[in-house]
């Protein structure tokens, strides 16, 4: 079967400007070929899509150039006027919804369902910087001074460079760029290797708004590179504010670089996500929200559910509820929507999958639901595994570790939810986090400040997805950043406080006399 004529992505392509070999680095519609290649390979049916230049130390400099001198017309623009570009942005997207959609799903494998959800999002954050543009709020403060006033202000910063990761190669972006754009600072984007198409994609519809609206070039720039672009970005005192997402021990780097000279980052990290499943709990809430949390995207989620807390007295009945959940799993190409579950997203993935299954066993874990790698027709790229479950220990260091797969570790506690709340805690990572019960006593607990130590803590629902109108992040190693919605603006900004003196005298804050 040819994927791209039968599922439309020929089309999609074509649409979305992606050729057979695309530039590398774009400042707007100005695109430079950079040196080698980068390959995007589908995890879908293991054929190249198409291929990007590399950012080379000449394309990156002219890149920063171009932002800076963009950065003195973009932030100079009142804040609803740019608020206007990213609501064209976002009707753009709407139109591309379905192209984009899919070339999400064929590039980094997630349901063809999912991809779209993942267009939706940047519509959201665009409708939600939309109204932020006229609420940059800051605040009025009262003067111990007599004919003195204080106010607290807002500017922006500048460069926003953005490194994302191939899980979300569109939405996290977007959660960036669109608060970025709307505060006034440009953006410099990195994204993923493993998923470079997206992000010409996105380069190339918002070039084509710009243009339209008569922008400079530089507003919105994209490199493409390893590790090593990272590096010029991280390194660079030009960039006051790098947003990351990505492993924890690539955000250690990040961080520790960004911190070095001073600058500022935002860390989006591991997760090792929980469900509590209470006594009390709706099993079949529960079902559909662990399911879900533990096998969309293949396991690949920042917030998949990667462990299930249940109570000792319905802990059997649930395991038997997951294991027939399991068995009706449809597996295969993502762009079917009759499949739940597509590949994860190349072999180094694969690899790591198995010797995790190979490490709980040898940690005393038992294997619930078997795991294992599909082959034959359909599964020719070699990406392609079994959503597993493994009855577990938390102190397990295999279940301490975050495995980007489908694998999914129970385990029970007994007596009051502080024991499920406890082992929830005991890892190192603190992004995402839920409890299944109809006990309003232990839901109150749970989102107490003796409950969830995480970032995010639910009720009745999975740890996986968020909506954008809510702050994204996490706490301990998972970086303690925050994204999207709520007041994460703040933070693509630099706080000013302001004393106006409107008396003819020149009193000093405290009391303090100066004579001269």
């Amino acid at each position: 079967m040819d994927i791209k004529k039968t599922y439309g992505l020929a089309e999609a392509l074509k649409k979305l400007g992606v050729k057979d070999h695309n530039g590398g680095t774009s400042t707007g519609s100005n695109w430079m070929e950079g040196s080698g290649k980068i390959s995007s390979v589908s995890p879908v049916d293991g054929q190249e899509i198409a291929s990007v230049g590399v950012t080379t130390a000449e394309d990156y400099e002219k890149t920063i150039q171009t932002a800076e001198e963009a950065f003195k017309t973009w932030s100079n623009m009142p804040a609803p006027a740019r608020g206007e570009i990213v609501r064209q942005f976002g009707n753009r997207l709407r139109e591309l919804k379905d192209p984009l959609g899919r070339l999400v799903s064929y590039e980094m494998g997630k349901s063809l369902q999912e991809g779209w959800g993942e267009v939706q999002e940047m519509i959201d954050i665009c409708d939600f910087g939309v109204g932020l543009s006229r609420q940059l709020y800051g605040l009025t403060i009262k003067s111990e001074r007599p004919d003195h006033s204080m106010q607290e202000q807002w500017h922006p910063l500048g460069i926003t460079a953005i490194i994302s990761a191939f899980n979300f190669p569109v939405a996290v972006w977007s959660w960036n760029t669109a608060l970025a754009w709307v505060c006034g600072n440009v953006t410099v984007w990195k994204p993923s290797e493993k998923a470079p198409l997206t992000g010409v994609a996105c380069q190339n519809i918002i070039a084509e708004v710009l243009k339209e609206n008569d922008m400079p070039e530089g507003i919105s720039c994209l490199v493409n590179g390893d590790y090593k672009v990272g590096e010029m970005m991280t390194k660079d005192s030009r960039i006051p504010l790098v947003s990351a997402t990505g492993s924890i021990r690539m955000g250690k780097i990040v961080g520790q670089e960004v911190a070095s000279r001073l600058g500022k980052s935002i860390l989006e990290l591991g997760g090792n996500n929980a469900m509590i499943i209470s006594k009390e709990a709706d099993l079949k809430m529960t079902l559909i929200g662990a399911v879900f949390g533990a096998v969309g995207t293949a396991g690949q989620r920042c917030t998949s559910t990667r462990r299930l807390i249940i109570h000792e007295d319905i802990y059997d009945e649930l395991i038997d509820k997951m294991k027939n959940a399991y068995a009706q799993l449809s597996i295969g190409n993502p762009l079917d929507e009759k499949n739940h579950v597509g590949p994860v997203i190349d072999k180094d993935s694969v690899s790591n999958y198995l010797k995790a299954i190979e490490k709980a066993k040898a940690e005393g874990g038992k294997v619930l639901v078997e795991g294992g790698v599909l082959e034959g027709e359909g599964y020719e790229s070699g990406c392609y595994v079994k959503p597993a479950i493994i009855e577990a220990e938390n102190h397990f260091e295999i279940v301490q570790e975050e495995t980007f797969a489908p694998i999914l570790y129970v385990m029970k506690y007994s007596g009051d939810v502080e024991n499920a709340i406890a082992l929830q805690n005991g890892v190192k990572q603190g992004l995402s986090s839920a409890i299944m019960t109809n006990n309003m006593q232990e839901a109150h607990r749970y989102l107490s400040s003796k409950g969830s130590d995480c970032g995010i803590a639910n009720v009745n629902i999975g740890t996986s997805g968020a909506e954008i109108g809510g702050a994204f992040g996490g706490e301990k190693e998972t970086g303690g950043g925050r994204e999207s919605g709520s007041d994460a603006w703040k933070a693509y900004m630099r706080r000013q406080t302001n004393t106006l003196n409107y008396g003819n005298s020149l009193p000093l804050a405290q009391g303090i006399k100066f004579d001269i």
